[in-house]
């Protein structure tokens, strides 16, 4: 099986390296690349060999479990309720990821504005039923507030009722209405790479329109392993070469970045995230120009899925995350890339080099640093993906038309 995908993901390469040959001399080397990809299919891309779904009448818990077993950060759900001839869009109702459940269960825990209130009578009984504090409890995060920073706060929460009994489907407001976009087999390289990047997905699902059914998942790490694997051809050469600086690496800078003090509770460090629609923050430490860790998305697994390491933690903060988890992983898991550290690069590295490192250690991001170690700025696999191609003018059409809004009372 490794060796099929690993003639696969060579295959793309050489297909790329044929197109490549034939491209018009006057196009410079970026439109190459479009227009080689543009001529590739996405069925020719290596099918991930995971294939599991979440039915939407499991549980929480039950599909932490899922995802926790397998090692994957997401998955599609399932409509138990959907006919069997039902077409691929009345199936599936969304992608539900690791990051996402946590997060709505912690949107949950807020109160509804930042107005406190005294609780009524049949808030805390329903509260109290759901085994959850009541919003009084739970106010705007702070590095005062114990209730749900205590180090034993998610060990109650997963032996609680609510999250035994909330099914998937109950909580689909946090990703059915979110953009579900699907490619058929056909769509090209070009398409699914602009999505990726441009458009900020984290994974798109490829469906068989006959079968009824998503019969591949690509991913960014998907595609970066996949250029991995390019190393040597021409026209991977003639781009991986350049260095960081040269392609407008880092687009995210100092000032811009995203950071939490490792005094600060780890809450903070997920609240931000989503606050600032990124996927990782770097924990700094005294003047915040240096970093000790990073804390991203995904590792908000580590609260569901081991909440006792965290039980002798007074409070959590992102420091105490960054050691409990260490800890954990160096007993239960020492290939994990949280045992990696604190990985950085510097602008005058190359493309090849950033992309063999972010494959070879299995990460989502790397921070950049100056000769004293201080940030300058971080570079994300969507980032990378940019760089490979664009979007020429109105190449996307009508695509999106179909595509439903975001509610507009929705917490996501």
């Amino acid at each position: 099986m490794a060796n099929l995908q690993l003639e696969r993901e060579t295959s793309i390469g050489m297909q790329v390296e044929d197109l490549w040959d034939v491209q018009e001399s006057k196009l410079n080397p970026t439109q190459k690349l479009n227009a080689c990809f543009e001529n590739i299919p996405v069925s020719a891309f290596p099918h991930t060999p995971q294939g599991i779904e979440i039915k939407s009448d499991a549980s929480l818990a039950e599909a932490v479990q899922i995802l926790a077993q397998n090692k994957i950060l997401s998955a599609p759900v399932v409509n138990v309720d959907a006919p069997e001839d039902a077409s691929w869009i009345d199936r599936y109702l969304g992608i539900v990821e690791f990051a996402g459940i946590a997060v709505w269960i912690l949107q949950q825990s807020e109160p509804p504005s930042p107005t406190n209130h005294s609780p009524t009578g049949a808030e805390s009984a329903v509260a109290s039923a759901n085994g959850m504090p009541s919003s009084a409890e739970l106010r705007t995060l702070g590095s005062e507030d114990a209730s749900i920073t205590a180090g034993d706060f998610f060990e109650a929460l997963t032996s609680s009722e609510f999250y035994k009994k909330t099914k998937v489907r109950d909580i689909s407001g946090s990703f059915r209405w979110a953009p579900f976009l699907a490619l058929q087999q056909s769509n090209s390289f070009l398409t699914m790479l602009l999505l990726l990047s441009k458009y900020k997905m984290k994974s798109i699902p490829i469906v068989d329109l006959g079968a009824g059914n998503i019969n591949n998942i690509i991913t960014q790490s998907a595609v970066i392993h996949m250029l991995a694997e390019c190393t040597g051809l021409q026209w991977f050469e003639s781009w991986g070469t350049k260095k960081l600086s040269e392609i407008g690496l880092p687009t995210i800078s100092r000032n811009q970045l995203v950071t939490v003090h490792e005094d600060e509770p780890v809450l903070q460090a997920f609240r931000l995230m989503r606050k600032k629609r990124v996927g990782g923050v770097p924990v700094v430490t005294g003047d915040g120009k240096k970093a000790i860790g990073n804390i991203s998305l995904r590792d908000v697994q580590f609260l569901l899925t081991a909440p006792e390491i965290y039980h002798d933690y007074r409070l959590i903060t992102a420091k105490n995350f960054l050691l409990a988890v260490k800890k954990y992983l160096e007993k239960h898991d020492t290939r994990s890339p949280m045992l990696s550290g604190m990985i950085t690069c510097k602008t005058n590295e190359t493309i090849k080099e950033l992309i063999q490192m972010l494959d070879s250690l299995k990460i989502q991001r790397v921070y950049v640093v100056d000769d004293d170690g201080n940030l300058e700025g971080t570079i994300t696999l969507r980032d990378i993906i940019s760089r490979l191609v664009y979007e020429p003018p109105g190449y996307f059409g009508d695509f999106f038309d179909g595509v439903l809004p975001l509610p507009e009372n929705c917490r996501v």
